[in-house]
């Protein structure tokens, strides 16, 4: 069977190939199917106008996200990659000394450093994270603080503008924050305009702001950009060459278990 040229591709198959593409990495932006298919702009907006009012998905700027989700929701983050955020959770637990201000941001491999700071005495911990708060706050010794927010069930954590708020009330030490994804330029990203600017907040807040992020986010695009000075990106594999160009680029050293 020959190959026909991309942009033959009918509408149902490029619309096939955009859901497959945003179930596998939660996101697409136009310019991504403008490449594949070798569609117009126009086009390109059109499909993702035609499947978002299929309700297949979520359009934002520049692209698309999950329908509602967006992001899978912790339960399910939770049971991936366990391995390779424990090692995370090790390496960035590490860098914590006793009587340090700590925050922590939302997600399960945050969740994986909050378990490996059991030995640490005199932290306080400012989260956004119900779960990382409950746990946290049985250790003898730990002062936890909750941010403001209002609380997404699907994290269950905080959010909104009251999480900017909270941080200008603490001095921090060090931040450990999440991310959607790594792009193959080294850019940090995240799914949402609130999450990456709330995101960015919290590593500006900190004397010290890490990313935590698990090789399986390396290349996978999500739509909003993090803008920050990270003092590093935590993770438990080598980048891939580009990416890690791009991180270098940026200031952004990459520390491995």
């Amino acid at each position: 069977m020959s190959d026909s040229p991309p942009s033959r591709a009918l509408a149902p198959q490029r619309h096939e190939t955009i859901l497959a593409r945003i179930e596998s990495q939660g996101a697409i932006l136009v310019s991504d199917i403008v490449q594949q298919f070798g569609v117009s702009h126009e086009t390109a907006r059109r499909d993702l106008k035609a499947l978002a009012l299929r309700g297949a998905l979520d359009l934002t700027h520049g692209g698309a996200v999950r329908s509602a989700a967006v992001e899978p929701e912790l339960a399910s983050r939770s049971v991936r990659n366990t391995e390779a955020k424990a090692r995370i959770g090790q390496r960035a637990a590490a860098l914590v000394r006793d009587g340090m201000s700590v925050l922590l941001d939302a997600g399960s491999t945050t969740a994986a450093i909050a378990a490996m700071l059991g030995g640490r005495h005199g932290l306080t911990v400012i989260t956004t994270s119900l779960p990382i708060a409950r746990d946290l706050c049985r250790h003898d010794g730990f002062r936890v603080q909750i941010t403001g927010g209002t609380i997404n069930p699907g994290d269950e954590a905080a959010e909104g503008p009251e999480v900017a708020a909270s941080l200008a009330r603490f001095r921090i030490d060090i931040a450990f924050v999440s991310a959607g994804a790594v792009a193959d330029d080294g850019s940090v990203t995240d799914f949402t305009p609130l999450g990456a600017e709330t995101r960015g907040l919290m590593i500006a807040a900190a004397r010290q702001g890490y990313f935590v992020v698990d090789s399986s986010k390396f290349g996978v695009r999500t739509p909003c950009r993090i803008v920050a000075q990270a003092a590093g990106l935590i993770t438990d594999a080598p980048p891939p060459d580009a990416i890690a160009a791009g991180l270098a680029a940026r200031g952004v050293p990459v520390i491995l278990p």
